[in-house]
């Protein structure tokens, strides 16, 4: 794993002896998420969940590495009572102040040591408002509920340290009571079901995620679906779960997974994970899609298009996951650059034109993208606004420009490789591209990337 979760909450690395591990990891956009001093490995989650009356139920098993002496450290939890917490099998102290989870172990932790934190906690899982004024967090569908994560929603049902600069693999299962019918609810995940167990009364479910995943990319999905599961024609398993509201209009998503994977493989590098998918939910107020890691969510029947864009984030963003949420354009730029490539390949405008359409603002998308430079969002209610996305494009296609096809596509496929399943930020971009392509492109970023000012140029 990697990580930049180390310092003190005192600021002093000097200081002899353990020390409290940071509340926050320094990003300048979310200065509350994530928590220093260790850097978890693995999220055991063992879940109850009651639809009836949403309540949830849970136990949370967080390995991790100490990185620097430990008298106490953070996890993020927003809502929910904490009702035990151990390190190391012993009991441990455990505060609470807004969304931050302080647990003090009966012994420190040693710098480079694996320890075992296990918290129980329940109540009634939060729906919260991010700052760009979207929901996220535990959101009750009409016939169940789902967990949405970025950038801060997975502190509402399980603690952790929710930034993306400390990705885990996971496991997590879910047992929900049958309805009042006696019928099963689906339980749908990340990663591979690994067991499903019908108890009588409720069934279980258990997903495992073997990969590394930012905790805000987590994901499960309570409710009624149709299940379709397939291969794509590199043998890679497929599970799409479609609401049977929208079974009708989502009839080939089915099928247009496995085709874009396998068309995204070809130009950005293997596939990341070992499975992929897609649910889709019947949830339209919510008004977003989300690249939950192999499977990502759709509130409503998707277009080839978002699909497209949703699938292309499981290499920018899910595998490849930015250092802090500032180079979040290297998630929303990618994945829209690869919505024009598929476009340009599938019989619509060519690259060329959709780019003079976002700088004409004649483009249905282009509205808003000169507010800021993409790679520096001026604060977390502006981190997915239109630059991070159209403009973040248009820098991609400036450089594709810049190296020719062979070198960009090079670049895309050598950076899914330097850092799968890692973290990396936009200095590390820059740096390979100019490396790839033997040119100093510093113009190019500095006017594209970097500057707020809509550039001058002859067509």
């Amino acid at each position: 794993m990697t990580t930049s979760c180390t310092g003190s909450a005192s600021g002093d690395d000097s200081a002899a002896g353990p020390r409290p591990g940071a509340a926050g990891v320094g990003d300048r956009l979310f200065p509350a998420l994530g928590n220093g001093g260790y850097d978890v490995a693995h999220y055991g989650l063992t879940l109850d969940y009651v639809p009836e009356n949403n309540r949830l139920k849970g136990t949370a098993v967080i390995t991790a590495r100490a990185t620097q002496d430990l008298s106490r450290f953070n996890l993020d939890l927003s809502g929910l009572r904490v009702r035990t917490a151990t390190v190391q099998g012993a009991k441990a102290q455990f505060s609470r102040e807004k969304d931050e989870l302080r647990v003090t172990p009966a012994k420190p932790v040693k710098d480079g040591d694996i320890f075992k934190t296990v918290v129980t906690y329940d109540g009634t899982p939060r729906t919260i408002e991010n700052d760009d004024g979207g929901l996220e967090g535990w959101i009750e569908t009409d016939d169940g509920a789902t967990a949405l994560g970025q950038p801060a929603g997975s502190m509402t049902w399980f603690p952790g340290n929710h930034h993306p600069s400390d990705k885990a693999t996971y496991d997590i299962t879910v047992t929900v009571p049958k309805d009042e019918d006696g019928d099963p609810y689906d339980v749908v995940g990340n990663g591979e079901l690994t067991a499903q167990e019908d108890n009588g009364d409720s069934v279980t479910r258990h997903w495992r995620t073997e990969e590394p995943m930012a905790g805000y990319l987590a994901h499960i999905s309570v409710g009624y679906f149709e299940i379709d599961k397939g291969r794509t024609d590199d043998d890679l398993p497929v599970y799409v779960a479609i609401d049977p509201d929208e079974s009708e209009d989502a009839a080939d998503v089915k099928d247009l997974v496995p085709e874009i994977v396998g068309w995204a493989s070809r130009r950005f590098g293997p596939y990341p994970f070992s499975s992929t998918g897609a649910i889709v939910d019947h949830l339209p107020d919510l008004d977003y899609a989300l690249e939950t890691q192999t499977k990502p969510y759709f509130d409503e029947a998707p277009d080839e298009t978002l699909l497209v864009h949703e699938l292309a984030h499981q290499w920018f963003g899910n595998s490849v996951t930015p250092r802090q949420w500032k180079d979040m354009w290297l998630n929303e730029g990618l994945a829209t650059y690869a919505e024009w490539l598929w476009e340009e390949e599938h019989g619509g405008r060519d690259t060329d034109q959709i780019f003079e359409d976002f700088y004409d603002g004649t483009d249905s998308e282009s509205e808003g993208i000169w507010a800021f430079a993409p790679a520096d969002p001026p604060s977390a209610a502006r981190v997915s606004d239109p630059p991070v996305y159209g403009r973040g494009a248009m820098v991609v296609h400036e450089l594709r420009k810049a190296v020719g096809d062979e070198t960009f596509f090079d670049i895309l496929r050598t950076w899914t490789r330097q850092h799968r399943h890692g973290n990396a930020d936009t200095r590390q971009f820059i740096a390979l591209c100019e490396a790839r392509s033997g040119k100093n492109l510093t113009k190019l970023f500095d006017v594209w990337l970097f500057n707020k000012e809509k550039p001058s140029r002859t067509k």
